[in-house]
């Protein structure tokens, strides 16, 4: 470690900075900040989110004591420094590279990590479970949940507080209120908070009145029992809104969560009251980092900064970029077109779409359930609604997309990014189900284009689809080929493309797969094999006709697709090929029935073996 890091580099445990006095942890602290800059600009990682909470974390390790006392990071993504300062200083180096720690807790890495999570707003509703556990077991632990202001836009956290709130359990939630999820925030519960902190009167007067209360001589409890009647006028009249204290969490802040000796004196003050307490820090994302301060959303995730890195000058764009300059073309002729996104603006690649349409724009904050249902509505009465979120986003909304989109035969455009195997953010944020959990619901259309180019014909085609949902989904990659001059392929619903015909073998290929199908045909032909390659780029409807004729013409079909096999295309077809009596042998090639690690997205492909050279070992050495 370098001499820069004289005190950090003493640190192994928690324990290590308890006898350290304020100087040495303000110290500490921004070694801290200069080790996580250093580490994540050669990995790649969440900057940002970790260089706000350097000091809030410092102070949670001084006062209480991990593993018997229980952090809950929500998300994840800011607990750099939680693991600096739990053992994995030195891991940190490999953060979220293949073979090295996660970026985000999880149980199985660290007795540290009380609670695994890679989605937002779980922390409260995961804190009420180790409170209830500690109590039923008579233990006399803390349990601390860290939530961001930018989580607070999810149902979930609200669910968990009502339910605190009538369990009345010791437990302490830290509102990390840095006016930032990932894309900056919206919604009522950040004007709310804002309002907050700049009305701190209410504290101040209400801390001043107790205190001289608790000095009369006698008659206190009736006149406290008076004032805090009096302090529910205060609080109308002082703060817009008593929300926290009505749900039953005691409000204490704002408080500067950059102040270490600040945040030690309230943790040991507040840490043995018996009651739900909601602790409001103020933090700066991006903290001690001037070009994330300025941009913390640019810096909220970042790739590696060392040399050799840089994208290829003539790579064809990422599918996000395909999917929102396609959305604007689109809007440029129809005015009932909107967008719809869950806190994932540039994620999804909407920012310039928000430009050009701000009035047809919609970021409903972290709600994927709310943006399915809210853009079901909008199709009712007659716009066309396009809802971008993450294959693994979706999963939460589920019941929201049968209920209200579904059974109503309402014409929503779903665009599911980062399908398929994501990379560095590993198995919480993987898209390995969306095949199979849209598939098996009736009456829709889901569709996997094999390039760029295919996507924006699909989008075309969903535009004018009014007969219910569509599907769309795609990888975190590049789109292999695109050229938006191109006109516009007319492509039947359930139609599949025959890229290239060759005798007795057919790859059956969806999605990013097919542009794997076909660098494998090119190393099969130096074996003087040539399989026939199928884009089979609608999942459903499936093409019956193609498919039989497949059956007919072929003894040996391989399926391959970047999704788990059950549920699957692969399935599917060995069930149809099963009922057809199919004489020959359907082959699948699918992720594996576990849950795949992080890593760079080829290595990830590489040791699920769907790479071009994996499958053309397969079919010399067991189609051939």
């Amino acid at each position: 470690m370098s001499l820069n890091y004289k005190l950090l580099s003493q640190i192994n445990s928690p324990s290590d900075i308890k006898s350290m006095n304020l100087d040495q942890l303000n110290q500490l602290a921004e070694e801290m900040r200069q080790y996580t800059i250093e580490s994540v600009k050669n990995t790649g990682g969440h900057l940002a989110p970790t260089l706000g909470v350097i000091e809030l974390t410092i102070a949670m390790h001084y006062v209480f004591d991990t593993p018997s006392d229980k952090f809950i990071w929500d998300v994840g993504h800011q607990a750099y420094a939680h693991k600096i300062l739990t053992g994995r200083r030195e891991e940190l180096k490999h953060i979220r590279q293949y073979g090295g720690i996660s970026g985000f807790c999880k149980r199985t890495e660290s007795e540290h990590d009380a609670y695994g999570a890679g989605h937002a707003s779980t922390s409260i509703s995961a804190g009420v479970g180790f409170a209830v556990a500690r109590d039923l077991k008579g233990e006399k632990n803390h349990v601390i949940s860290v939530i961001g202001d930018g989580a607070l836009t999810g149902g979930l956290a609200y669910e968990a507080m009502n339910n605190l709130g009538i369990l009345r359990t010791k437990m302490i939630v830290i509102l990390n209120d840095n006016k930032m999820s990932i894309s900056p925030n919206v919604g009522a519960m950040s004007k709310y908070l804002n309002k907050i902190v700049t009305n701190p009167l209410y504290n101040r007067v209400r801390d001043e009145v107790w205190r001289a209360t608790g000095a009369l001589p006698f008659g206190k409890s009736k006149i406290r029992f008076g004032i805090k009647k009096l302090e529910e006028s205060l609080k109308s009249l002082l703060v817009p809104g008593i929300l926290f204290d009505e749900m039953g969490l005691r409000y204490f802040g704002p408080i500067d969560g950059h102040d270490i000796g600040a945040l030690i004196d309230v943790f040991k003050n507040v840490k043995n009251i018996q009651t739900p307490i909601l602790l409001h820090v103020q933090t700066k994302k991006g903290k001690g980092l001037k070009s994330a301060e300025e941009d913390p959303t640019g810096f909220h995730g970042i790739g590696p900064m060392k040399k050799g890195h840089a994208k290829p000058t003539n790579a064809a764009p990422p599918y996000l970029e395909v999917f929102g300059e396609t959305l604007i073309e689109l809007a440029k002729n129809n005015d009932n077109i909107v967008g719809i996104t869950a806190a994932m603006r540039e994620g999804t690649g909407l920012v310039e779409f928000e430009k050009q349409f701000p009035k047809r724009y919609f970021d409903v904050g972290i709600a994927e359930g709310h943006a399915v249902t809210f853009a079901g509505s909008l199709a009712a009465d007659g716009l066309k609604p396009f809802v971008a979120i993450y294959s693994t986003f979706l999963q939460r909304a589920y019941d929201h997309i049968i209920h209200d989109v579904v059974l109503q035969k309402l014409p929503v455009v779903f665009a599911i990014d980062r399908a398929g195997l994501v990379g560095e953010d590993g198995p919480t944020h993987h898209g390995t189900f969306d095949l199979s959990y849209i598939s098996i619901v009736p009456e829709v259309v889901v569709t996997a284009p094999k390039d760029g180019d295919e996507l924006r014909f699909m989008l075309h085609l969903a535009a004018s689809y009014q007969d219910g949902p569509f599907f769309i989904r795609y990888p975190k990659a590049s789109s292999r080929n695109y050229n938006p001059e191109l006109p516009i392929k007319d492509i039947r619903i359930g139609e599949w493309e025959s890229v290239s015909k060759g005798k007795k073998i057919a790859i059956i290929a969806t999605g990013s797969m097919v542009g794997v199908a076909l660098d494998s045909q090119k190393m099969l032909g130096e074996n003087k094999v040539n399989p026939t390659i199928i884009n089979a780029r609608f999942i459903k409807p499936i093409d019956q006709n193609m498919l039989n004729i497949l059956f007919k013409e072929y003894s040996q079909l391989l399926v391959i697709e970047e999704n788990t096999y059950f549920g699957g295309l692969g399935e599917l077809i060995q069930a149809l090929a099963h009922q057809k009596e199919f004489k020959g042998k359907v082959h699948s090639l699918a992720l594996p029935d576990r849950f795949v690690t992080h890593g760079a997205r080829d290595l990830l492909l590489d040791e699920v073996k769907l790479t071009p050279e994996h499958i053309t070992k397969y079919i010399l050495e067991e189609i051939k």
